[in-house]
């Protein structure tokens, strides 16, 4: 498993080395103990999955304190640009993000932390989408950033009328609204022990 760390060095990214000849593929799509050893202890507890069309857009979405999740994200099939947003208030990297081409062919993925808003957009026909998360989903504390307000800048790379986003997605707060994640709480040593040097 190749890992690189992002222009925000709590954001890694994973690619597997994919076996292939003319009968398919193979490849290990997790290792707890490689995980552990470039973030830390983290337990995973449940797994999702969603499947979207061309333009469609989830995000910019994080649960609020003190039900936060970090996920481990790629895309079974298709091809989707995902988008971490560091939230951690007195963070080096506050109002920053990183980006990532998650390509179903590669197997490639991608480590959200807590105090992050995380979202992404189908660049593909159609893309199936998978993560697993440190913490269970709780509809109450459910929350989100718009995801183009232009305090953040993102490149979604999609011309804007392609793009579709849910009616909650649509009408979400702004960037400067969020102040729930203070850095030295969220700090990603302090989350997960014996998290790896990437600084």
């Amino acid at each position: 498993m190749r890992v690189t760390v992002s222009a925000i060095p709590d954001v890694l990214f994973f690619e597997p080395e994919v076996f292939g000849d003319n009968r398919g593929y193979f490849f290990e799509s997790f290792r707890q103990d490689e995980v552990e050893t470039q973030i830390g202890k983290v337990s995973f507890v449940q797994d999702n999955e969603s499947k979207s069309g061309y333009g469609v857009l989830r995000g910019l979405h994080f649960q609020k304190p003190p039900f936060t999740q970090s996920k481990l994200v790629r895309a079974v099939q298709g091809r989707v640009l995902d988008v971490a947003v560091d939230i951690r208030q007195g963070s080096p990297w506050y109002g920053r993000h990183v980006s990532c081409l998650l390509d179903g062919d590669r197997k490639n993925m991608m480590w959200v932390p807590k105090g992050f808003a995380h979202g992404f957009v189908v660049l593909s026909e159609a893309a199936v989408f998978a993560y697993k998360c440190d913490n269970y989903y709780t509809p109450s504390h459910d929350a989100g950033i718009m995801w183009n307000d232009p305090a953040l800048g993102i490149d979604w790379t999609l011309p804007q009328e392609d793009i579709r986003v849910s009616a909650k997605d649509a009408c979400q707060p702004f960037f400067d609204q969020i102040d729930l994640f203070p850095y030295n709480e969220y700090r990603q040593e302090k989350l997960y022990p014996g998290k790896a040097p990437h600084v």
